[in-house]
């Protein structure tokens, strides 16, 4: 019997294209419950950001999962790169704190078997999910959805609730974690 095969992921690095990224925590667990993850994320992300030199139109941080809407600004780019600059170091401060802390619990929980390796696993394994975006119908929709989860999940009853989000950017109040640019022309924001 033949080895499980990971499936392989796809991405197209076009230029000009929008990029709807989700990612998810390890095994779906809420690791991102905490305002003190959910900062690592947005720090993580501004790093990015700058390093990588790509727009942030939308984005969510969930308890267990993330939804952002970038656009890379340069003509040659790889998304897995990108994904890997926003996912890596928010799992080396993951381990770091419960390393720090002496949550061996919560480290082992998060370690797993990987042929002969032993790995921390903050993210669930694989590249997560990449959509390139090229027309402005789809952007709204896009941002839309990305505002509405947490109304979805019952986490609070109006997107602009939600500080780990940027509907209230989109709103008018910049007091959130993250500023925005702008959408191109033809989108004046959800």
């Amino acid at each position: 019997m033949s080895p499980l095969r990971r499936k392989q992921k796809v991405t197209y690095n076009v230029p000009g294209h929008a990029h709807f990224l989700t990612y998810s925590c390890f095994q779906g667990l809420p690791l991102l419950s905490k305002d003190r993850s959910r900062q690592w994320v947005v720090d993580v992300l501004q790093q990015a950001r700058e390093k990588f030199d790509f727009e942030l139109w939308a984005y969510v941080i969930m308890p267990e999962h993330v939804h952002l809407l970038i656009r890379p600004r340069q003509e040659q780019y790889e998304m897995a790169r990108i994904l890997a600059a926003l996912k890596r170091p928010v799992a080396a401060r993951a381990k770091a704190f419960l390393i720090a802390r002496n949550h061996a619990s919560w480290l082992e929980r998060l370690t797993v078997r990987e042929g002969k390796d032993v790995v921390f696993r903050f993210w669930q394994a694989g590249g997560g999910h990449d959509r390139n975006l090229w027309n402005d119908r789809p952007l709204e929709e896009v941002i839309e959805y990305i505002h509405a989860n947490p109304v979805r999940r019952g986490l609070v009853e109006r997107p602009i609730d939600w500080y780990w989000s940027s509907a209230r950017f989109w709103a008018g109040d910049t007091s959130g974690p993250l500023m925005l640019d702008p959408l191109p022309v033809g989108l004046h924001g959800p």
